[in-house]
């Protein structure tokens, strides 16, 4: 089939949405967008009429607890027996829960990896394509198939299961988030020692064995995106769903402690640098301000 024989839907047009519709169409897909936004929202109806529908809508926590109530609010608008891919980050065990409710589609989750800053770049050059789906369904597989012809080309594609997909998603966006974390611990530690911090990034981007993408876009630096800490709308409210179904699930007392200690160093760097405070305060309520030093 050529591009321009599938109509694929659009829900939710943030930078994820957005960046995946503007590159379908760039590929000669025939694109229907719908949001809440004014420019988009009389394609409402429009949605029906596409073979295939990426829901990328938010997915906030908010004090702690997971909200996916905008997704199961705007599946029902995709006509029954299509297939839909979530690109929204999705909560351990999410998956096969909607598979499950709305029996009438076929669902996949294809999480995003995308940053902010890049995320044009990003969509277009992926590093590799996730497809989560049920294994034991011959369907599923032929979607999986259908989804990878149509994604934007990676060097290397892996269609895993549902629970797998999830996990693949957190192990991204929390080794991210832990290396920003122990970035700042390693910068606090080279002031007590008296060594030049410049000196220290320079070797650690030259180390093979360090050096990654997160590396070169300075998540390195203590200083990052106007203050210190792991910020953002994807690594305050991630990390903290991964390190409470941690746990729940895993039932390693002391795994748990490690995850919440990286948490609490991260709130009182982003605290004290004045970072994203509305996201962090959206994400832990109740949260107790940093004391001051005494002069």
């Amino acid at each position: 089939m050529k591009n321009s024989d599938f109509l694929v839907g659009f829900i939710g047009q943030g930078y994820v949405g957005k960046n995946y519709a503007d590159d379908f169409e760039r590929r000669g897909y025939r694109v229907v967008r719908y949001s809440k936004e004014k420019l988009y929202r009389s394609n409402k109806e429009k949605i029906k009429n596409c073979d295939i529908v990426f829901i990328a809508v938010p997915t906030p926590t908010v004090c702690g607890v997971y909200d996916d109530s905008i997704i199961r609010e705007v599946i029902p608008l995709v006509e029954k027996n299509k297939i839909i891919v979530l690109k929204s980050t999705i909560c351990f065990g999410l998956s096969r829960v909607l598979q499950k409710k709305f029996k009438d589609y076929t669902i996949v989750h294809s999480p995003e990896f995308l940053s902010e800053t890049t995320a044009s770049e990003d969509t277009r050059n992926p590093f590799f394509n996730i497809v989560g789906i049920n294994q034991k369904s011959k369907k599923h597989k032929d979607v999986a198939r259908l989804i990878h012809s149509i994604l934007p080309k990676a060097p290397a594609s892996f269609t895993v299961s549902y629970e797998e997909a999830e996990l693949i998603k957190y192990a991204h966006n929390t080794s991210a988030y832990t290396r920003i974390v122990f970035s700042n611990l390693l910068y606090d530690l080279s002031k007590k020692v008296g060594a030049d911090w410049k000196n220290v990034v320079q070797a650690i981007k030259a180390d093979p064995f360090i050096a990654t993408k997160h590396v070169s876009n300075n998540y390195i630096d203590p200083v990052h995106k106007g203050g210190r800490g792991a910020g953002g709308n994807c690594f305050i409210k991630d990390f903290a769903i991964f390190s409470n179904m941690y746990k729940k699930i895993a039932n390693d007392p002391l795994g748990a402690q490690l995850l919440q200690s990286f948490e609490r160093k991260n709130i009182e760097l982003l605290q004290k640098s004045k970072k994203d405070l509305k996201l962090l305060n959206g994400v832990y309520c109740n949260l107790k301000k940093p004391k001051r030093k005494k002069s």
